[in-house]
């Protein structure tokens, strides 16, 4: 397991903030559409905010959940699967958010998950 701590942490970081914000998205929906539908208005997402944010809720609730098993498999037996596999989700995930940021021309939303980006690459690296 010391030969891991990295690469737990990583998927301990990666399985909160999907988790987490798939848990927001889920039980405050309402509050979600009326702050992304006048974001997105502008581009051409705007008549696929609820569709959108249904996708992204799929692949977040993915990307946590490989990723926890991802921790419970390195714990048990060694094994980086479900790990890499969940830091690859979490990376597709988060250039989904960033395509989103982008066609909003939401440039601080980009940058903020340009940093979440890094640490998904690193999974995927120490794990693959």
């Amino acid at each position: 397991m010391m030969n891991n701590t990295a690469s737990v942490l990583v998927l301990v970081f990666l399985a909160l903030t999907f988790i987490m914000s798939a848990h927001d998205k889920l039980f405050h929906w309402s509050d979600n559409m009326a702050w992304m539908k006048p974001h997105f208005e502008k581009t051409i997402l705007k008549n696929f905010v609820p569709i959108a944010a249904g996708i992204l809720v799929f692949f977040e609730l993915l990307s946590g959940i490989l990723c926890i098993v991802g921790c419970i498999e390195l714990y048990i037996n060694g094994g980086r699967m479900f790990g890499f596999y969940g830091a690859v989700y979490s990376c597709v995930t988060l250039l989904m958010m960033l395509v989103g940021q982008r066609l909003a021309k939401d440039f601080d939303g980009s940058r903020t998950i340009a940093i979440y980006f890094m640490v998904a690459v690193l999974g995927v690296f120490w794990l693959s």
